[in-house]
């Protein structure tokens, strides 16, 4: 069984009950791992001794600059998937064997200008090279196949709010 790392993971719903989706910077995943399954949601790791809602939100704003939010709910259990064996070699110095997420749902209260994938808050790396509001029931297909699992699972926790 792989040693899992701790994750948070945010379904940032505007007004219109559809979801951020970030098209990750990374091209090799784009042109050669997965084309076409380069957007997700804003996610990371959970920093030891930290509550996994206080990660979603530091998250969010490091990867997309949002602070103007309010808490929508939580998801019901931890939704983990592994990493295929050659990813999992490269990924965090091959400590870890996939990801065990806990997923928050929040509502976007700002203006859409908030938002800033290529100078992110604290100072970040950008992850994010592109964003767009999309459907959450398609955000399934359009991340990377082995995440897809986790995304339905999501979809299936959150879609109440998508309307």
């Amino acid at each position: 069984m792989p040693i899992y790392r701790r994750c948070a993971g945010v379904v940032l719903f505007n007004k219109d009950g559809r979801v951020f989706a970030g098209r990750r910077r990374d091209k090799n995943l784009r042109e050669h791992v997965a084309p076409g399954h380069e957007w997700q949601m804003p996610q990371g790791g959970i920093d030891a001794g930290e509550d996994p809602c206080a990660s979603a939100i530091r998250e969010l704003y490091e990867e997309t600059n949002v602070t103007s939010i309010s808490f929508l709910a939580e998801a019901p259990e931890w939704y983990s998937y592994d990493l295929p064996d050659d990813i999992a070699q490269e990924a965090w110095r091959g400590q870890f064997g996939g990801q065990t997420q806990k997923w928050f749902a929040f509502r976007f209260e700002g203006e859409d200008s908030e938002i800033n994938v290529d100078s992110p808050g604290g100072g970040h790396k950008p992850e994010f090279d592109d964003w767009r509001w999309e459907k959450l029931a398609n955000m399934p297909g359009l991340i990377i196949p082995f995440k897809r699992p986790v995304y339905e699972q999501v979809v299936a926790a959150f879609g109440k709010y998508a309307s």
